[in-house]
This record gives C-alpha cells, structure tokens and sequence, in this order.
C-alpha cells in the first residue's frame, strides 16, 4: 500500500509515550487528509512536540499505531522517510558548510526532489548561498531549516513552531511557501503558537491538551463550538471573584477565567451587559474593563483548556 488510494496520509490511532511517571501523549487520535494544512494548538507541555517526533520516526510511542502513507515504521522506515520533510523547533548545521553546501547534501538524501538554488530562492536565502552557516542570523537558520524540508520536495511537510521568533514579514514570506506547499497537492502538519497563524494557514486545527485531542474541525467549526454570537471579556486588577454568579446572567452560555481575565459567551451582550454593569455598581463585582467582540479561536481555546497561548 502506498498511499495512494485515498486513505489519509497519516493516521493516529490511541497514541501513548509514557516519560517514566510522565504521560506526554495519552490516547491521542488523529487523522491527517490529503493536501490539507492541519494546524496543531496546545499549551507548553501539552504533548505537541512528542506527537511530531512520534509521527517523524524520532520517538517509539509506548503504544498505539502510526500509518504513514499507508505504511508503518516498523516495516517501511527507508520508504517513508523518503517522504517526509521535516524542521523541528532546533536544527542544528556543521559550522562550515554554505548554505548552498546543506541544501545539496539534504537533497541527495532523497531519491527525488528540487534543485537547491531553486530553493534558495523560495526561502530568500539566495543572495547568502556561500555563507557559513555559523554567519547565519537566527531567522536565517530557521529559513534554512525550512528550505531543508522542502528540498526533497516531500509528500508530507511536518513543521514545528516554524516562525517562532521572526519578523512579521519574514512570517508572511514562511506562510506563503506552506501555503504553495499545499497547492501542489502536498500534505502539512504544523504546530504554532499563533492563532492568526492557525487561521490563515490551516484548512483544520485540532486543540491538544495533556496529551489529547480536545477539539476538532476549521476555525469556523471550532468558533461555533462556544455556542455564541459575541464574547464579553472581563479583565480584573486583582486576581478575579467568585464567576459562578455570572452564569445566571442573561443569555449566557458559558463562563470561563485564565489568570486575571473572565470571558463570557453570550447570545444577545445587549441582553447580558446591563446586569453586568448594574453588578459593578451596586459593588457585587469588583471593576474591570469591560470589552465586547466576535468569538474568536483564542476563546474557544480558553474555554478547553483554561489557558492563553505562550506568545
């Protein structure tokens, strides 16, 4: 079976890895489809990183199965490697090759793929092509990370936390090449700590916490899991009161706090501002700025997990 005939090019079935007394990945599910971007949400810790490394060949997982292309590790690791480009989150290069150097050398470890100048210039390395990669800037060698992933030219894309640390125009420049990636009918999983990102770039996002996936489906799906056409943010001095009594409020959904901010998902802020603010007054609840808008993924994340993104 070579991936061929329709079936997702990666499946993930009740993945575990166990660190001693640590479970990083718990019963994790997940199927990738064909030449879609799926993005990979979660808080620091929440077993990202491991679900990627298990999914490149880096990891054995404790148990549970990995298809790749079809294919397992197990019997096909030649095979699928073949296949794969991959930057994790630190690619480390001999001091004294070029650039031009390491894109060559990564290129002949596969059977097929695209010339080096080629991706040069796709990664705006060009003009650097017989610099020492220990002159390189850090974004530079992050560049260079993701030019060594492409230039095999790769059925499958896995990329974790690949702008982490650039410029706002070096991040479009990164988000353009996936993008390119998947119109060609190519495969990609990335992580990111970046709802924006998430949004712009995936056609799926699935939310990872302690080790599990939590939710599911594109942005828009996810948005509508909060049941709510607008979102009042409540951010508090003080580390925030009792939010139980803000459930009863009118045409509340669903409360939810992390650190000193309480989000309320609301049908009709029309209906649920007034008492809100009549609350305030009459000393029930403390003062906080008080801020009305759409639901956004940031929410909805929230909501699953009870923390904000590292940014």
């Amino acid at each position: 079976m070579d991936g061929s005939h329709g079936e997702a090019p990666v499946v993930l079935r009740n993945l575990v890895k166990r660190f001693e007394d640590v479970v990083a990945v718990d019963g994790l599910n997940l199927e990738v489809r064909k030449a879609e971007c799926l993005g990979l949400l979660g808080p620091n810790g929440a077993g990202k990183t491991t679900t990627l490394e298990i999914l490149c060949g880096l990891q054995e997982p404790t148990s549970g199965d990995v298809v790749v292309l079809g294919r397992r590790w197990r019997d096909s690791e030649s095979w699928i490697r073949a296949r794969l480009g991959i930057s994790l989150q630190e690619t480390r290069f001999p001091e004294r090759l070029t650039v031009f150097e390491i894109l060559r050398l990564f290129r002949s470890f596969y059977p097929k793929g695209r010339r080096p100048e080629e991706v040069m210039e796709d990664v705006a390395l060009a003009d650097k092509a017989n610099t020492w990669t220990v002159k390189l800037s850090g974004g530079q060698r992050q560049r260079l990370a993701l030019g060594c992933a492409l230039v095999g030219d790769p059925e499958i894309l896995i990329l974790d936390e690949p702008t982490t640390g650039l410029d706002p125009q070096a991040r479009l420049h990164i988000g353009d090449l996936i993008l390119a990636h998947r119109r060609r009918g190519k495969t990609t999983i990335l992580s990111t700590h970046s709802m924006e990102e998430a949004q712009r770039l995936c056609d799926r996002v699935a939310i990872i916490d302690q080790g599990k996936v939590v939710a599911e489906g594109t942005s828009e799906e996810l948005v509508a899991k909060l049941g709510a056409r607008e979102v009042i943010e409540l951010r508090f001095e003080d580390p925030i009161p009792e939010i139980d009594r803000l459930r009863a409020l009118p045409a509340v959904t669903g409360v939810w706090s992390s650190g000193t901010t309480v989000l309320l998902a609301t049908r009709d802020a029309g209906a649920t501002v007034p008492p809100l603010l009549i609350m305030q007054r009459s000393l029930e609840l403390p003062n906080a700025e008080v801020t009305t808008r759409r639901p956004t993924l940031e929410d909805l994340f929230v909501a699953l997990t009870g923390k904000h993104l590292a940014r």
